[in-house]
């Protein structure tokens, strides 16, 4: 492993390209992929561009686009030659777009041509300096980005060696905007040495090398894709495939058979949709395999037949599906332990590069994110002193350097000693494995004065048969469950009473409700006992990076 106080992420692939010269590295599922040898020749290539257009250390230039080779290529040519990359959520809103834009202060953007679309020419005008991101190629007429002719093509005229250009560990290499739940996001800043730190943590826990096949779902532009799915390969000699749609199951199911990766990573949403539509929907679907269900020994059973199947589906060959970004549902936890999926749960922030804890498949323990990665320091501030519950404070040279140009928001979540408050609500046991329970921003004070998680209480909603997600509310001091059911399941379910009144549908629903209320209300505390359910029909609204949008729902 390297000294990651004394590498930048242009040592860590300068390497890589010579180790690993003949290996292929990165390609879209299906198209042969480019040599590591080859892809230097690209960077090298686009870094002599640049820098003949006058960019410079320090200069911040925008990428905003699915993920893709050429992405990859604009990446690697502005860290190698010191230029800050802000890489961009492609399901960011165009005002959110024009937001990060205006704060970062951008001098270039490398974007798609259905991105310039989206966002329109007045956005596109306030940016210095746009290129394709599919040929390199410069945008000269802003107020016609569609046309053909307003473009000069980019031809490569010459190599740049980057080690001309000075870098150290301290320099600044990305500015990564994250998707809040309320308000503009904030510019996260991640240095060189934050970056090769935590790719050096994450090895740590699994180790890879040469041979090892990534196939990449998640965007590029979110740091957990970033330095988890895109520098640790590229680092080790591992080969990455891009999708060239979205992934959805008729993407992705063909996409598996072809590539048969060894390494994957995914949200919760990705996986609890495969559980709850194809392992608890054909158990409510079978009255017997519904009653056999509830014996432990042959839900085990069924499990790990069930944990096969999917194991195939995936290739066959899956070392590693890790699964960050969000809380796991507990249902979805316990049937890939018992499946023996080779899955494993980390704990992160982009503020922290995000890796803070993890664990291999191995090690795996129900509900944990795992361990503390080597050279952070978790600790529970002020933890209740019942439940032991309280705020995750996190140390090490991966944390952020702070917020871009927002000096007063740093200071509220870097001590002065060095400890980062990351907002979560947690606990360590004895052993030293994390157990997430919410965000302290979540948490809601009971009549009495108690703290409320109504992250644990979605999670005991969500283990309730037909139940996709859920969000629970204070709404004039009752605590109410806003859910969303699987309604396809349902007109299964209903389909005999289809000819019958309408009345007799709405009071299977209203019997639906009250058997969900009694079950939860059954597994909770005496103050965590909710007063009402409310149905919603449509899937709740979401950040970019799949997480529910509370706020909207608080009223």
């Amino acid at each position: 492993m390297l000294n990651s106080e004394e590498k930048t992420v242009r040592d860590l692939m300068w390497a890589s390209f010579e180790q690993n010269a003949d290996q292929p590295a990165v390609g879209f599922v299906g198209d042969k992929l480019t040599t590591y040898r080859e892809l230097r020749q690209r960077v090298e290539n686009l870094a002599f561009h640049l820098t003949r257009q006058g960019y410079q250390k320090g200069d911040r230039v925008a990428i905003l686009g699915p993920n893709s080779p050429d992405w990859a290529v604009v990446y690697l040519t502005l860290l190698s030659i010191g230029v800050v990359a802000v890489p961009v959520l492609p399901d960011f809103h165009a005002d959110e777009v024009s937001h990060i834009f205006k704060h970062s202060g951008i001098r270039g953007l490398f974007a798609s041509q259905r991105q310039l679309k989206r966002l329109g020419v007045e956005i596109i005008e306030s940016v210095p300096e746009i290129y394709s991101l599919e040929d390199f190629s410069t945008l000269q007429d802003k107020t016609q980005p569609e046309e053909k002719e307003s473009w000069i093509p980019y031809e490569p005229q010459g190599a740049l060696n980057p080690y001309t250009i000075p870098l150290t560990s301290e320099d600044l290499a990305t500015l990564i905007y994250t998707s809040g739940t309320t308000g503009f996001s904030k510019g996260v800043m991640l240095d060189n040495g934050n970056l090769v730190t935590n790719v050096n943590q994450c090895f740590g826990i699994q180790p890879l090398g040469k041979g090892e096949v990534f196939l990449s779902i998640l965007p590029l532009s979110h740091t957990y894709e970033n330095t988890v799915g895109f520098l640790l390969p590229l680092t080790y000699g591992a080969s990455i495939h891009y999708l060239d749609k979205a992934p959805t199951a008729a993407v992705l199911v063909p996409a598996l058979k072809k590539v048969r990766p060894t390494f994957m990573l995914s949200v919760p949403l990705v996986i609890e949709k495969i559980y709850k539509s194809q392992i608890k929907g054909k158990v409510q679907g079978s009255k017997v395999l519904k009653s056999l269900y509830r014996l432990p020994a042959f839900r085990k059973l069924f499990h790990r037949l069930a944990g096969k199947r999917l194991y195939t589906t995936f290739g066959g060959r899956l070392k590693f599906f890790g699964i960050g970004g969000a809380k796991l549902d507990p249902s979805t936890d316990r049937f890939l332990k018992e499946a023996k999926f080779p899955y494993a749960i980390g704990y992160g922030l982009t503020e922290t590069s995000p890796l803070l804890a993890g664990a291999n498949p191995s090690q795996v323990r129900y509900q944990s994110t795992g361990v503390p990665v080597q050279g952070v320091e978790l600790r529970i501030n002020e933890p209740d002193q019942q439940t032991g519950i309280g705020e995750i404070w996190a140390k090490g040279r991966n944390v952020m350097k702070g917020y871009f140009r927002e000096p007063e928001i740093t200071a509220q979540v870097l001590t002065p000693d060095g400890w980062f408050r990351t907002g979560d609500l947690g606990l360590i046991d004895r052993t030293g494995f994390v157990y997430i329970k919410g965000r302290l921003k979540n948490v809601i004070v009971g009549a009495s004065g108690e703290n409320i998680y109504p992250e644990e209480i979605e999670s005991v909603i969500n283990r309730f048969n037909f139940v996709m997600e859920s969000v629970v509310v204070q709404q004039k001091g009752r605590l109410v469950a806003l859910v969303h059911l699987n309604m396809e399941e349902l007109e299964k379910q209903f389909q005999h009473l289809k000819e019958d009144a309408r009345q007799q549908v709405e009071k299977k629903i209203e019997e639906l409700k009250s058997e969900l209320q009694s079950f939860v209300n059954s597994k909770v505390n005496k103050f965590s006992k909710i007063q009402g359910v409310v149905l919603f029909q449509e899937p709740f609204e979401k950040t970019p990076t799949k997480k529910i949008k509370r706020f909207l729902y608080q009223k």
